[in-house]
């Protein structure tokens, strides 16, 4: 977890972004708070058929990753996809690339990859790989890698192992030169919240997922959102993630959950002076401890967690102490 000067002015442009209505995550509106702290099988490439198939159908990721792809694969490049799924992404970069490998683990889509690149223009200059992305490597350098395995805080998914993991294997074998990452870093803000966790008069505190842009009347914002943390995958990123900070409260209510923020950045457009992002769907965890705040107020929160772990690893770390106005 970098949380440096250069690294806070890099990506600064982007933080004030965190609310706008851009793009969602393909998960359910909740999830019981029982799953275990490490999730192997939670890897980008072990969710079932139907659910890439479902990936295609949502618009802002789409058009997004499309966008940041046309902006970085250039004319005649190699790239390399790790979990490649359906292949799309891989397909948007033949347009571009001379060649593109598409490594996918799970048999299925493997087959299911194949399938649907045979039917597209640029198809034909995609290799799918049954491979692990743990462990492959292409037979020559790239110019670009793809690789979207991501949660909400980095959760669940494997993005930081499996980025990590390549890192170290391709500069052995091909010196410390690195390919461009898409996405290039990801956000993560955290905000509290007074969240409604009445169903029909069933009081049930549990984790929820809340779509990006869309009125959410169960959810009262009491501050702004929180930057705690930057993954910079150009440089090596840590699986801990831990952060203790203040915020301040600008509204009357009780703190009963916190929302978490993740703004992936796809593309730096230098040129442009802006980024091509993607943000996930908000994730709301209950705190087990409320806490009453009035405007003014400061409120402490701390957590700690690992990248790739459970929802419930970080729900059961998170602590909120408020230091009331004027006190």
């Amino acid at each position: 977890l970098r949380n440096g000067l250069e690294l806070e002015r890099r990506f600064a442009f982007s933080r004030s972004l965190f609310i706008d209505p851009l793009h969602h995550r393909r998960y359910g509106a909740s999830l019981p708070m029982s799953d275990a702290d490490d999730e192997p099988s939670h890897l980008g490439q072990f969710i079932p058929l139907h659910y890439h198939h479902n990936m295609l159908l949502d618009t802002n990721r789409m058009s997004n990753f499309k966008a940041a792809i046309d902006a970085v694969v250039f004319k005649g490049a190699r790239v390399l996809e790790l979990g490649g799924g359906t292949g799309v992404l891989s397909c948007f970069a033949a347009a571009h690339a001379s060649k593109v490998y598409c490594v996918e683990f799970n048999p299925d889509m493997v087959a299911e990859s194949r399938r649907l690149l045979a039917m597209n223009a640029h198809g034909h200059k995609v290799e799918v790989v049954h491979a692990d992305a743990f462990e492959y490597l292409p037979p020559e350098p790239v110019d670009v890698v793809i690789c979207e395995m991501i949660h909400v805080g980095m959760l669940r998914e494997k993005q930081v192992d499996v980025i990590e993991a390549f890192k170290a294997r391709y500069r052995a074998r091909f010196g410390d030169r690195l390919p461009i990452f898409l996405p290039t870093a990801a956000l993560m803000a955290v905000q509290p919240l007074h969240q409604v966790f009445d169903f029909y008069g069933f009081n049930a505190p549990i984790i929820q997922f809340q779509r990006v842009g869309a009125e959410h009347p169960g959810a009262t914002e009491l501050a702004a959102p929180v930057v705690y943390g930057v993954m910079d995958f150009d440089q090596t990123c840590s699986r801990d993630i831990a952060w203790k900070g203040d915020i301040a409260i600008t509204a009357d209510g009780t703190v009963n959950a916190l929302r978490f923020i993740t703004k992936n950045i796809l593309a730096l457009l230098g040129t442009q002076g802006r980024t091509q992002d993607w943000l996930n769907d908000y994730m709301v965890l209950p705190l087990t401890t409320p806490v009453d705040t009035r405007a003014g107020d400061t409120l402490h929160v701390s957590f700690n967690y690992r990248a790739g772990g459970s929802l419930q690893s970080l729900a059961r770390t998170m602590r909120a102490t408020v230091m009331k106005y004027g006190a």
